[in-house]
């Protein structure tokens, strides 16, 4: 491979990498808030009304971490596949606990 060949392998393997931590962050990040924050507000304890709010601003600080984390992590496959597991555990925590207490 010739050395513009090197160069244009590097600057597209970066590219890429660029647009899988932007993937990460902004829409995968968002619909990992969203998911906790469905889960906060279904396990945190007191009145209803109270911990859909409390959820809710702890979502906002979530789908900031997740945007960090995302340029944080060591490569853009690390930050996405980190962010989906957490949006799975959220998402089964709100599938279990629908299952086990039904729909409020």
């Amino acid at each position: 491979m010739s050395a513009a060949g090197q160069v244009r392998h590097v600057l597209w393997r970066r590219v890429g990498d660029n647009a899988l931590r932007l993937i990460a962050a902004l829409p995968v990040g968002y619909a990992v808030a969203s998911l906790w924050s469905m889960a906060l507000a279904r396990i945190l304890p007191g009145d209803p009304v109270q911990a859909t709010i409390a959820a809710a601003l702890i979502a906002l600080v979530l789908c900031a971490l997740a945007a960090m984390w995302a340029y944080a992590a060591r490569s853009g496959w690390r930050a996405l596949w980190t962010l989906v597991v957490a949006g799975a555990v959220a998402g089964g925590i709100c599938w279990g606990s629908i299952a086990v207490w039904g729909r409020i």
